[in-house]
């Protein structure tokens, strides 16, 4: 039981938690965060790209804002209507509705699992989107900014009704695929209009026969709307920090294609059954459009998916939606919705499928047994930002192995531990005042170790810094950066039975910033791994607490710690090879093969840290992932020659730890195991693509 006399009483340090008992509202004058993550299809389960690529990416940064005691709101949900989920629920001989229950509750199980934690999950087959959409449509049907057009489409003579481009099948007239989609091809990549299919099929039943027929449709005036529209991305890109390769360049340069262009009017109604009915007014002609349905993807339906689903949470959505002065707006996208995106996720063989059981999807995390915060800190860790990344088994095991256990685990477990065994779990007093511990001069002999204080603090800066910037994979390189300052601390200090003999009051001071270290930790690890949080909470025994700006004396002399246990537990190696085979799919046993070969490459690289993998490519051929992965094995190579020369130094105190080069060698091997995979991966492609002679010997 958490005592409040040992918490320091500052109102600014705990956490404002809420358990879903009271509905999140913004507050004028105070900095108020709303967050979506991309709506994903309800067709199918999640794989880990698609959870790296939004909703993991957009949880970490709400649960951030949280430690900072803002009013953060974080809403997602299933995105339940079009082509997609009508065709998918014929292949599975069930209604839309029903296949979107099923699919609602698999994604909901699943980002529960991943302790991704959703103000509001909703789903967008609710009355709440129709109203809002057929609102839309309306207003701009009275401002004069819908148009009726006529042209061909698909039209089965059999079901007696026009189809949409998921309906039809056929031979590409690119390329001569027979399969090929109305929407596109999966043969030459090209996007299509069904009416270019040569020999098409409706998908209900392939020998029913499919012509061509005119219908109307209803279509946006974006030509119209484009000059506020381009006044608009001007204005909303200097106030949010766009990018400056999404729409405009660093001159504030439109340079958006689609813009530069010229806008066109754009669809906004389909022939199906499945989503929001177009809205005819009592007394108003129908144009036509009384049995057809609002356009789904970008264009319409989707992006009022947001709105919708925060109106199923609050009645007074608009608080959060039309409040520009004080609510700050995030939105988390995957490549396919926007540009630039979030980079894709790629797995170790390839691409994920589902048709292929290639890759981890839904519930395989869960049953590998191996914890969520686990996952989501090797996922963050290799989250793809610049340029699409790599999932690895041989990465996953290093990233647990070497860096949660070996660096993170292995600090707080030795700190929480050495109180309990030396001080009965009861925290000594090290005489310290309550608040901020003071910066003292690096060469005061009365700190065992004078700098851990103000290195601390400038991590602490840092860190805040990538955050604010959405710079996630910065700000947990930044955490596991105060994890190992611990660790250092720990051994510059001379933690143990010595020191408590023959300094009883400095190691006093030693377990007061150490804890207080621990406890800083719980708040910065907190977006990341919100479970490993709670346990830290647990052994510390104290309130979750808000992100501290300066190291601080918040744990008191006399309070009382939980048991100590480990964090994490050690991943056998040989895993590796069962979760590539059981993962891998039709790729399984060319993924082992390869498998064999990283590990001998290892091998190498540990007894000759010098050796440039074998596997080279041209320099003008190589990806921005391949050169990133150079970038990154040299600078750690030369922190690697910098450690080992300063343990070879006279001064015991500044002189780096065992623990602190074993550490930075397996970030080394595990980038050049990156490396030397990448470089395979890109020289495969390439010999596939051009052939043998664009590749080096």
């Amino acid at each position: 039981m958490v005592s409040p006399a040992t918490i320091n009483p500052s109102k600014d340090i705990l956490m404002e938690v809420n358990y879903g008992d009271a509905v999140i509202l913004p507050k004028d004058g105070e900095r108020n965060i709303m967050i979506t993550s991309a709506l994903p299809y309800c067709n199918n389960v999640p794989h880990l790209g698609n959870i790296i690529g939004s909703t993991l990416s957009a949880d970490v940064f709400a649960r951030y804002n949280r430690t900072r005691n803002r009013r953060t709101l974080y809403v997602c949900g299933t995105d339940e209507y079009g082509t997609a989920t009508e065709t998918q629920a014929l292949k599975e001989g069930v209604t839309p509705q029903q296949l979107c229950d099923k699919y609602y509750e698999l994604h909901r199980e699943t980002y529960t699992w991943f302790d991704i934690g959703f103000d509001h999950f909703g789903r967008t087959s609710t009355p709440h989107q129709t109203q809002i959409c057929q609102e839309v449509y309306l207003n701009l049907k009275d401002h004069n900014l819908l148009e009726k057009q006529t042209k061909e489409q698909t039209y089965c003579e059999s079901c007696n009704k026009f189809l949409a481009d998921r309906f039809v099948e056929g031979t590409c007239p690119n390329c001569g695929y027979d399969d090929a989609r109305g929407d596109q091809c999966d043969g030459c990549s090209r996007t299509l209009d069904p009416t270019e299919l040569i020999n098409p099929r409706c998908l209900i039943n392939r020998s029913h026969k499919v012509t061509t027929r005119a219908t109307s449709h209803m279509f946006v005036k974006l030509d119209t709307i484009q000059p506020r529209f381009e006044e608009w991305i001007k204005k909303s890109w200097k106030e949010g920090k766009w990018n400056p390769n999404a729409v405009m360049n660093g001159e504030g340069e439109i340079i958006d294609a689609r813009v530069r262009g010229g806008l066109r009017p754009s669809p906004l109604t389909r022939d199906l059954t499945w989503g929001v009915p177009v809205p005819v007014r009592a007394g108003e002609p129908s144009d036509g459009m009384e049995k057809k349905v609002l356009y789904v993807w970008v264009q319409f339906d989707a992006p009022f998916g947001y709105p919708s689903i925060t109106a199923a949470y609050t009645p007074e959505w608009k608080q959060w939606w039309f409040n520009h002065q004080n609510v700050r707006l995030y939105q988390f996208m995957g490549k396919d919705n926007v540009s630039p995106p979030s980079e894709y996720l790629q797995y170790e063989s390839g691409k994920f499928s589902k048709s292929r059981n290639v890759g981890v999807f839904g519930p395989g995390a869960r049953e590998t047994g191996i914890p969520p915060s686990v996952w989501r800190y090797y996922l963050l860790s290799t989250r793809p930002e610049t340029s699409d990344s790599i999932f690895s088994w041989n990465d996953f095991i290093t990233a647990n192995n070497s860096v949660l256990l070996n660096n993170f685990g292995n600090f707080v477990n030795r700190v929480v531990k050495f109180i309990q065994a030396k001080f009965d779990s009861v925290l000594p007093d090290a005489g310290d005042a309550v608040g901020p511990y003071p910066v003292v001069d690096p060469q005061d002999p009365d700190h065992l170790d004078p700098t851990f204080v103000s290195e601390v603090n400038q991590l602490l800066a840092e860190y805040m810094e990538a955050m604010e910037s959405v710079k996630l994979r910065l700000g947990l390189q930044v955490v596991m950066q105060v994890s190992n300052r611990g660790n250092q601390y720990l051994q510059r200090s001379g933690l143990g039975n010595a020191l408590l003999a023959s300094n009883p009051k400095g190691c006093a001071q030693v377990l007061s910033r150490a804890v207080n270290l621990i406890y800083a930790l719980s708040a910065l690890i907190h977006p990341f791994m919100p479970g490993t949080s709670r346990e830290i909470l647990e052994q510390i025994n104290a309130p979750a607490r808000t992100l501290p700006l300066a190291l601080s004396n918040d744990i008191l002399a006399e309070h009382k710690l939980g048991s100590p246990a480990y964090l994490f537990t050690k991943i056998d190696e040989k895993k590796a090879e069962e979760w590539r085979t059981r993962f891998g799919g039709d790729n399984a046993n060319t993924a082992a093969a390869t498998d064999a070969d990283v590990k001998a490459a290892k091998k190498k690289a540990a007894m000759a840290a010098k050796k440039v993998p074998t596997e080279q490519v041209d320099e003008g051929l190589k990806s921005a992932r391949v050169l990133d992965l150079e970038r990154e094995v040299k600078e750690q190579g030369e922190l690697v020659r910098k450690l080992k020369e300063a343990m070879k130094g006279p001064d015991t105190e500044t002189r780096p730890s065992k623990e602190d080069l074993d550490i930075a060698v397996a970030e080394l091997l595990r980038l050049k195991s990156s490396l030397l995979e990448e470089l395979r991966r890109l020289k495969s492609r390439l010999l596939e693509a051009q052939g043998p002679a664009v590749v080096a010997a």
